[in-house]
């Protein structure tokens, strides 16, 4: 199913048109917005969910590179009130996550409420009528009593900076930006970043490229993930059987959630779930002993995310695979050029180095009371009440927003709380 372009819903006018004000506007319509649109359908609320891109997905739609997949399992990383019986894996691929989002949007009947290709760029508060204005790209405005907004944090991009980074005379992308229809055939690809987007694009590149080198700064925590695929009848049971289904995701909650004591200080079970990961890549690397140093970590278990993977670890064994701990001293047009001047010759470069986590709501600007722009309130700290609410811009929420992130469970089921709490 897929959800077309649109014009805005009958109820999102520009100011200056009327006098027709919103309830709500939702900026974002991926997870976060889904989750905050369901919640003010059933209470009544007049809202739109304003998207900037032309397809809804966030997160989902915009990261397509090989092997991009979920690492929360599949009946966890969904929505509570929305059970999936049909993930074909215990951990998702981005196509399915993206199309349960798709889908979701129309089973919850929020997508006549969709608005696409709607890029905010400014929110100001007036502080005479109590209303927030929404400037969008290509000059219409709207009007809403409050805002929510679900941007997301994996949205924007972090490059590196590294000498010539702009000189590479090959090709050169973000792994968030990965080009349709990219052949690797014959290509020698490097791989900037060593985290959990990297570790699946090595072992789903390797093979099909003449060759791949992984440029690491810091080794992870790396635990098996036991990823498999749902039988049919497991499928049949899931989709016929609720309760079974209902059953499974609260097994799986409450499997990770018992894990938080392993990060408190002083923890007893850290240093055991150190020594088995340890033992699983050192069994998984068995031929390569000459890379266990450069693999194993020296700060504790819990400090990073902690990464899952069952072929990163063989595909570094690989022949056609270089994993380059080296320091990186800047970019050629040829290559990547080493700290000890060996340069590693390179068709294609990918960086795998994440997202500028803390731009919660960038480009977008945010004027509170007295007009104080949210950016500058925030500096290089940004904080909000329970991570939703910021002092000073009355009606204005954020879902995902500072310091609601976890590494032990699903995101998912935090948004949803914090969706409950806005409402």
């Amino acid at each position: 199913m897929t959800v077309t372009p649109r014009r805005p819903p009958a109820n999102v006018r520009a100011a200056d048109d009327g006098d027709e004000i919103l309830d709500v506007a939702v900026i974002g319509s991926g997870f976060g917005g889904i989750a905050m649109g369901r919640a003010l359908k059933r209470m009544g609320y007049r809202f739109a969910i304003l998207e900037a891109a032309d397809a809804p997905g966030g997160t989902w739609r915009d990261n397509r590179y090989p092997g991009a997949a979920c690492d929360v399992p599949s009946h966890l990383y969904c929505f509570s009130f929305l059970a999936n019986p049909d993930w074909s894996r215990k951990y998702s691929p981005q196509v399915e996550i993206e199309r349960y989002l798709v889908d979701s949007l129309a089973r919850l009947g929020l997508d006549s409420h969709l608005s696409l290709g709607a890029r905010v760029t400014c929110a100001i508060f007036d502080e005479d009528d109590a209303i927030w204005s929404l400037d969008i790209a290509g000059g219409r405005r709207l009007r809403a009593r409050h805002v929510v907004a679900a941007c997301g944090q994996l949205r924007n991009p972090k490059l590196p900076d590294i000498e010539g980074r702009d000189s590479f005379a090959g090709t050169a992308f973000h792994s968030s930006r990965w080009p349709k229809d990219l052949s690797l055939d014959g290509r020698r690809v490097g791989v900037i970043g060593s985290g959990a987007t990297a570790i699946q694009i090595v072992p789903a590149v390797a093979g099909q490229a003449a060759h791949v080198t992984m440029f690491q700064r810091t080794p992870n925590w790396i635990i098996a993930r036991k990823d498999h695929a749902y039988g049919p009848f497991a499928r049949w049971a899931f989709a016929h059987m609720p309760g079974w289904q209902k059953l499974y995701r609260a097994w799986i909650y409450w499997n990770f959630e018992v894990r938080w004591p392993t990060f408190a200080k002083n923890s007893r079970l850290r240093p055991l779930l150190e020594r088995q990961a340890l033992r699983f890549m050192r069994e998984q690397l068995a031929e390569r002993p000459d890379l266990w140093d450069r693999l194993t970590p020296d700060y504790p278990m819990g400090c990073k995310r902690i990464l899952i993977s069952d072929d990163f670890y063989p595909a570094l064994a690989r022949d056609d695979v270089t994993l380059e701990t080296r320091r990186i001293a800047r970019i050629e047009p040829e290559g990547v050029r080493l700290a000890d001047d060996t340069l590693v010759p390179l068709d294609i470069l990918v960086y795998a180095t994440g997202f500028r986590a803390a731009d919660f709501v960038a480009p977008m600007e945010v004027l509170g009371r007295d007009g104080r722009r949210l950016a500058e309130v925030w500096g290089d700290a940004p904080f909000a009440l329970n991570g939703v609410a910021v002092p000073g811009f009355p009606n204005f929420f954020l879902l995902y927003g500072p310091n609601t992130n976890l590494g032990h469970n699903s995101i998912i089921f935090m948004i949803e709380c914090q969706a409950n709490y806005i409402v």
